[in-house]
């Protein structure tokens, strides 16, 4: 078994085919299949099938344990051509939407000034997609909604944000600027599904005050839950950063005092760390979040950030 096997075998995976595979390493397809016939004759298994292409049960196994190395392999590298001020290699991450909206335009110029020998690749997804990501060794790092609870990985809060209600400007609660949880539970919602971060959290807060959240559409994604809100839809509730102060149009931010904050954090796994890269870009955010992020909107950055009871 050597690299240049567990690098034909996760080019198949991430690309469909050998061809495609052998396009994306700069080789020919005939190499890509020597490699993979051989690893598949050491390990007594079949990789790939060529029948309906893509991997099989087996290969699957193999290659998330091969993307593991080849990482590794990347960040032994990086670290060894890392050492002192200048870093240098490639850093892939992943953000929540709302987060990455506001934070990457001024987090992306800022590292790059700082550290330009690294190569950044941002993916953008919600916390129930990115953390499979994470733990399977496809990104190295992610800025995800709290809580997640995973033994294998080790998490940082960054900041907490205000959760609102949004109502498009002929709502009934468009001249609203506060609402009791009771008086918002009073109506159908568009809230998020059932399972996610963020459900559990609201249905936490709604029980606690005595009452239950009614949907009137659940929706898996926060950007089309606010849009919808603005446009008519319904009332919407989502956290600040959703609406960023900047944006202007037909509707009314309202703030429900019983909401807790939600809380959003940096995660990485346990073993392997990350690399420098990847390091040196938590420094950064860091930085931007300590000097810039209390001007964002509903945003709370710093020890009174999550004050006990309000975040979860």
């Amino acid at each position: 078994m050597d690299l240049r096997q567990l690098s034909a075998l996760v080019a198949i995976a991430d690309h469909g085919s050998f061809s495609s595979a052998a396009r994306a390493l700069y080789t020919v397809q005939s190499n890509i299949s020597g490699h993979i016939a051989r690893l598949e004759k050491e390990l007594g298994v079949v990789l790939v099938d060529r029948q309906r292409g893509g991997l099989t049960d087996d290969g699957g196994q193999v290659v998330d344990r091969a993307r593991r190395i080849l990482r590794e392999m990347d960040d032994i590298s990086a670290d060894m051509a890392s050492r002192g001020d200048s870093v240098s290699g490639h850093s892939r991450f992943g953000m929540i939407g709302t987060t990455a909206r506001w934070l990457m335009p001024q987090l992306l110029p800022a590292f790059a000034l700082d550290h330009p020998l690294v190569h950044v690749t941002v993916f953008e997804g919600n916390t129930s997609n990115l953390i499979p990501r994470l733990i399977a060794g496809h990104l190295d790092a992610a800025v995800v909604h709290l809580p997640v609870d995973d033994p294998e990985l080790v998490i940082e809060p960054l900041f907490a944000e205000d959760m609102i209600v949004v109502v498009h400007s002929r709502h009934p609660w468009a001249g609203e600027d506060e609402l009791s949880l009771q008086k918002v539970a009073s109506e159908p919602l568009l809230i998020p599904p059932k399972g996610t971060v963020m459900r559990r959290i609201l249905d936490k807060a709604a029980a606690s005050a005595g009452t239950t959240l009614r949907p009137q559409a659940e929706i898996d994604g926060v950007r089309l839950l606010t849009s919808l809100a603005m446009e008519g839809y319904g009332a919407a509730i989502v956290p600040s950063t959703a609406v960023p102060g900047w944006l202007k149009g037909d509707f009314t931010r309202i703030q429900v005092p019983e909401l807790p904050r939600r809380v959003v954090g940096w995660v990485q796994r346990r073993r392997p760390p990350p690399g420098a890269p990847t390091r040196a870009l938590l420094r950064t955010m860091r930085e931007i979040l300590e000097s810039r992020g209390a001007m964002q909107h509903g945003v709370h950055v710093g020890s009174e950030a999550f004050p006990l009871g309000r975040s979860l």
